[in-house]
């Protein structure tokens, strides 16, 4: 039998907002321990963001967010000796800590000059559905689906499918890219 779960470690609300979700995602910018740091980046990149759109940076950030936060993850199974990719639904906390690091990490590949800007930037085209980040959330995942005589009598060889899922309007668009027998 397992031990015990760990306790759940409960994050302060950030001194400006009062918001939970702003510490955790000034404590997945900040770097060996620059807390300070990570503050004054993440507000001046949204005082940066209130200046490009005239409006609220937080609540932009936020819809940036959720835009960023995957909904479906593949996720490996054993199916008779064979190892198939199979869709799986993301749990809420996974959800946001997974978003948190893509747009964190995409802000960091970009060009501008300083951090705030870059992470104004991501916000900005994150909000609108346009970002890297929102990008890695778009791509088409590969999906081993086995078919119903391969899971009863192992006859049946299981198939590959490429598919592109799409959340828009809380709804889930699914296009299929391809196929192939494995």
């Amino acid at each position: 039998m397992r031990k015990a779960k760990p306790k759940k470690r409960y994050v302060l609300p950030d001194p400006k907002f009062r918001d939970v979700t702003v510490t955790k995602f000034v404590n997945n910018l900040m770097l060996e321990g620059k807390k300070s740091l990570a503050y004054g980046i993440f507000y001046g990149a949204l005082e940066i963001v209130e200046k490009r759109t005239s409006e609220n940076g937080l609540e932009i950030w936020k819809k940036a967010l959720s835009n960023v936060m995957p909904a479906v993850e593949v996720k490996s199974r054993r199916v008779g000796g064979a190892t198939f990719q199979v869709p799986t639904e993301v749990r809420a906390e996974r959800k946001q800590s997974l978003g948190m690091k893509w747009m964190i990490n995409y802000a960091r590949k970009r060009g501008e000059k300083t951090m705030t800007e870059r992470l104004a930037g991501e916000i900005i085209a994150a909000s609108k559905g346009e970002g890297a980040s929102v990008k890695k959330k778009m791509t088409p995942t590969e999906w081993q689906m086995p078919t119903r005589h391969s899971l009863t009598s192992g006859c049946n060889r299981p198939v590959s499918i490429k598919l592109s899922l799409q959340f828009v309007g809380g709804f889930f668009y699914v296009k299929l890219l391809g196929f192939m027998k494995i």
